[in-house]
């Protein structure tokens, strides 16, 4: 097999050295035999096997795929909703007066008279 230089290789290169992947020993020899990382013959193997298979099969690897990136997605969300409500637990804690309890804030409880203002009231001035 003719190696070619550069990051472009013939397809029948890839299949030539897929097929030798599948019969020789060690795929790392293979791999510096050829020039390639071993890791681009299992990524040309990998190609190669999913075009191979019968469409519906196709279909479900393309769904999975399709499936493990929105998960991807749907975790990368959840972590910004975590930042995002921390970060307003932060700022509405700094804007609570001193002596006020979460539950008495959370709730309102000071507008609706069923507890006192403590005496001293800072508010949100920065010295």
């Amino acid at each position: 097999m003719e190696q070619r230089k550069g990051k472009r290789y013939s397809k029948e290169f890839r299949q030539q050295a897929v097929e030798r992947m599948n019969t020789c020993g060690s795929i790392a020899g293979l791999a510096r035999e050829l020039g390639v990382a071993r890791r681009v013959l299992y990524n040309w193997r990998n190609r190669i096997d999913e075009t191979n298979l019968p469409l519906s099969r196709r279909r479900e690897l393309m769904l999975r795929k399709q499936i493990l990136k929105l998960k991807q997605l749907l975790a990368n969300k959840a972590m910004e909703v975590d930042f995002f409500r921390r970060a307003l637990q932060k700022v509405r804690a700094r804007r609570r007066p001193s002596g006020v309890s979460s539950k008495a804030a959370k709730w309102g409880q000071f507008k609706t008279g069923q507890r006192k203002w403590p005496g001293t009231v800072r508010c949100c001035t920065r010295s």
